[in-house]
């Protein structure tokens, strides 16, 4: 800054820049780290979001171990790191849940359980869609499981653990048991 009196704005940029930007996962990511990244921010508005966001990307986001008293309520039912208030009060009063504030919010809690219900119903039509060998094969897949829950109740490993024993009658394999084998040595002649 100047020494101006009364100066108080700049002309000029910061003196020292960095050439890269700052990464949060760049020494391998903790869990807590690859949790915040994956974090969506809903039901705030957009200043909160943005903060949230900024806390998030240079690594200054801690995450709360315990619940937290929300303000309008008071039940320990803040899950969520800086909000004030809990999810169904921030959405029943259409509040932002950080601030507080009747403002905008820019991810509505509605509209987050709306697009996970849809998700599930596009998979599903994914699923319905596929065409060919890999649907057949999947068909056939499915098929051999259903076979094998209508025998027995018996567990799959019972049935790995009979299978290797040496004189059982289940083995279906074509080679012949080694104890009935005879070994000749003729390199004594």
């Amino acid at each position: 800054m100047s020494s101006q009196k009364g100066n108080t704005s700049r002309s000029r940029g910061q003196k020292y820049q960095n050439t890269t930007a700052f990464k949060n996962n760049k020494y391998g990511t903790s869990v807590q780290v690859k949790k915040a990244n994956a974090k969506v921010h809903d039901g705030v508005c957009q200043h909160c979001k943005d903060v949230l966001e900024w806390k998030v990307k240079y690594n200054k986001y801690k995450p709360l171990t315990q619940p937290r008293k929300c303000v309008k309520c008071l039940q320990k039912s803040v899950k969520d790191a800086y909000h004030i208030m809990c999810k169904p009060c921030a959405l029943r009063l259409e509040l932002c849940a950080k601030c507080g504030k009747k403002e905008d919010i820019v991810i509505s809690l509605q509209q987050e359980k709306e697009d996970e219900k849809g998700e599930q119903g596009d998979t599903q039509d994914t699923c319905h869609k596929r065409r060919g060998r890999s649907r057949r094969a999947r068909d056939e897949f499915d098929d051999e499981d259903d076979d094998d829950d209508e025998f027995g109740s018996g567990s799959d490993l019972e049935d790995c653990d009979s299978d290797l024993e040496p004189g059982s009658e289940h083995s279906k394999d074509p080679v012949p048991s080694v104890n009935s084998l005879k070994i000749q040595d003729n390199s004594k002649q």
